[in-house]
């Protein structure tokens, strides 16, 4: 799995045989720079081509299989007992307004390389049955994280937030919430040449300006009711200029956004996800110790913790909801997302490259 937050692949080898997932090996290799600044090229509207597409795709082919061989040799194991890869493709355009979704990758080398079947491209199944195509994790997250009297929220924390409810009594429901990390990954980089604020310690040092996150609330699609997904085509560093005044300090703008991150996720699940009795962080966004803070303060009683309480460390869950997806597919076992994606019905998800 590669994210909105262009870092790295993480790559899981999972154990299904117990009937409940076990992470047997994680492996996380990063992007190389070239590949980073090519993936986002691509993922702003308007500067792509056809020729970039087709060598960032390779050339992500190569940087899964390396994640997968380093995760497989982590575990021990041989590759012919590997029955299937999951890759979800790194996305790098996703309309659901107008019905399509775009990842790149070739799943066909990743089989030829690796000599493992591929299951891949599956959002545009779901999207194909009239659903937006994302979020595909809350079935995961249904399968794992659910408890019979406790309503749980799962929150992943990627470059865009999405949410997971998981309320006793109820059919699961799954949608964007809004920006995680990709804007203030993207403020963070202009200002200080990072990629990411380190445990959000630059937006600890500033002070949200009251004024400037009450002009980001004001966005239209927080308030929209879910099925929904959205992405970098909306929440971008364009967006965020049109908000701004002038004299603001970027560590205070830093620290804005980091509250428009914690409020977008706690009033998702205020507004949507009535009753929640717990909160689960997951993703990058999970490993920021200022963001979980943030959140925290905003949950008021419900008790906030990542999702390592619940046996699946923060950094894993993508990855082993694509090796979940792959499970389901080679079995043939279709997915319901009608009440996550909109999608009309249960479907099979994903294509397979035989190796």
């Amino acid at each position: 799995m590669s994210g909105t937050s262009v870092d790295g692949v993480d790559a899981v080898v999972a154990d299904f045989s117990s009937g409940i997932p076990r992470t047997l090996a994680f492996a996380s290799s990063a992007f190389d720079q070239t590949l980073r600044s090519e993936v986002l090229a691509l993922s702003a509207p308007g500067t792509d081509s056809l020729d970039l597409a087709g060598r960032v795709s390779i050339s992500l082919a190569r940087a899964y299989a390396q994640a997968v061989g380093d995760a497989i040799a982590k575990a021990g194991l041989d590759r012919r007992s590997i029955e299937a890869i999951g890759c979800h493709g790194q996305t790098v355009r996703h309309r659901p307004e107008q019905g399509f979704t775009i990842q790149l990758n070739d799943p066909a080398l990743l089989a030829e390389i690796t000599g493992i079947d591929v299951a891949a491209d599956f959002r545009r199944r779901d999207m194909a049955a009239g659903g937006q195509g994302a979020p595909l994790v809350p079935a995961f997250h249904e399968a794992v994280f659910r408890h019979p009297t406790v309503g749980r929220a799962i929150v992943n924390i990627g470059g865009i937030s999405n949410v997971t409810w998981l309320a006793p009594g109820r059919p699961v429901m799954g949608f964007d919430c809004g920006p995680g990390n990709v804007l203030m990954d993207a403020w963070a980089h202009r200002h200080r040449g990072t990629p990411f604020d380190e445990d959000g310690e630059w937006a600890a040092s500033g002070r949200a300006d009251r004024a400037l996150l009450e002009r980001l609330l004001v966005e239209p699609y927080l308030d929209r009711p879910p099925p929904k997904s959205t992405g970098r085509e909306l929440f971008r560093i364009e967006w965020l200029e049109r908000q701004l005044s002038p004299g603001l300090a970027a560590a205070d703008v830093q620290s804005t956004l980091a509250d428009f991150t914690a409020r977008a996720v706690v009033d998702a699940i205020d507004r949507f996800c009535t009753p929640t009795d717990e909160i689960y962080l997951a993703g990058g966004g999970a490993r920021n110790p200022d963001l979980a803070a943030r959140i925290a303060r905003l949950a008021g009683k419900r008790p906030v913790a990542s999702t390592d309480a619940l046996g699946i460390p923060t950094g894993h869950v993508e990855a082993l909801a694509f090796a979940w997806l792959a499970m389901k597919c080679v079995r043939r076992e279709p997915i319901d997302l009608a009440s996550s994606t909109g999608a009309r019905g249960p479907r099979i998800l994903g294509a397979i490259y035989p190796a």
